[in-house]
């Protein structure tokens, strides 16, 4: 088979002007939406849809060595106490996406930006982490809105000053690595993306109540996708949405060809080895999006060097407070 070729150029995305919207998205959209509809709502652009009416729930398919369709987490301890967020989008071992309600409100960010620079031998990172051209929902989740009844997430939306840099020439580990349950990777509108856990160790995208365009901030504020988003343009194609912190790109759920791809076409990181050009730069492997569990990566194929991981760290300040059970000690209220 031939080796895919995929050109972009994510040198600087600016900060953009409000975009006009010329109908609000509803607030029924999720992971299966028309990702055409949901792009030309938001300036982005695609070329095909993807609708999912049932998925296979994650849940419990964490571990500690790498495998196909799991999470490799560096985690062992989560949160006791099982999902909190159950609803009738739930039927047995599978969850409707269609089905699932979303938290209200249409925000933009118009402060948003996100810049790439490439030196000899790093890609550097700076954004303050918010959606450009893209909307949230409102967050912390409003008692008044329906979804509390799922999910109470008390967190605002905030700024996260990011400034971090990722190797242009990713190096194969030796053996893949873990992820942490932060960040491992960021999407070319500026958004951060997290494994598929939620922080008891269930599948975030089946359980959590997110918003229009299946992102929540955590703890402190980052706002952040666990899995596809119908606000990122490109996902339900064969370009390049985002980046691994390792230095891979990330591309959408489709081959040149059109054809959706899945988890048995992928390796345990939910990637593959294939040709990508980036701005004259080709790339062996490739991380891809996938509409089912784990969604996005399921380990790290190449190395993350340290001081990203620190750079990150850094920019969101020390841990916040946990009980007993793992949640915070003193959360924020709406």
């Amino acid at each position: 088979m031939n080796p895919e070729l995929n050109r972009v150029h994510p040198t600087s995305i600016p900060a953009p002007e409000r975009p006009r919207r010329a109908a609000r998205l509803l607030g029924a959209l999720a992971l299966g939406c028309s990702l055409l509809t949901c792009a030309q709502a938001h300036g982005g652009a695609t070329t095909s849809s993807t609708s999912v009416s049932e998925l296979p729930v994650g849940d419990g398919h964490v571990t500690d060595t790498p495998q196909v369709g799991n999470v490799y987490s560096c985690s062992t301890t989560f949160r006791t106490g099982g999902a909190r967020h159950v609803g009738d989008w739930f039927h047995g071992e599978t969850w409707n996406p269609l089905e699932k309600p979303h938290v209200q409100g249409e925000v933009f960010w118009p402060e948003a930006w996100l810049k790439l620079s490439a030196t000899q031998t790093l890609l550097n990172v700076q954004g303050n982490g918010l959606p450009v051209n893209q909307p949230t929902g409102s967050f912390p989740i409003a008692r008044t809105d329906p979804v509390y009844a799922y999910d109470t997430n008390p967190n605002p939306i905030t700024q996260v000053d990011l400034n971090f840099d990722i190797p242009l020439e990713p190096v194969r580990a030796a053996q893949p690595g873990c992820l942490g349950l932060g960040m491992i990777g960021f999407t070319l509108t500026g958004v951060a993306f997290y494994n598929a856990l939620d922080d008891a160790g269930n599948d975030a995208a089946a359980h959590e109540v997110q918003d229009l365009c299946n992102g929540h901030p955590q703890g402190k504020g980052q706002y952040h996708y666990h899995s596809s988003s119908p606000c990122l343009p490109g996902a339900d194609s064969n370009a390049v949405v985002g980046w691994a912190l390792d230095g891979y790109p990330i591309l959408g759920m489709r081959d040149a060809g059109g054809t959706l791809l899945t988890n048995a076409a992928l390796d345990a990181c939910h990637g593959r080895a294939e040709s990508v050009n980036v701005d004259g730069r080709t790339y062996d492997y490739a991380y891809r999006l996938t509409p089912e569990y784990p969604y996005l990566l399921g380990c790290y194929t190449g190395e993350v060097r340290s001081e990203t991981t620190r750079d990150i760290r850094s920019s969101l300040g020390p841990p916040t407070p946990r009980g007993p059970d793992g949640r915070p000690s003193t959360p924020r209220r709406p």
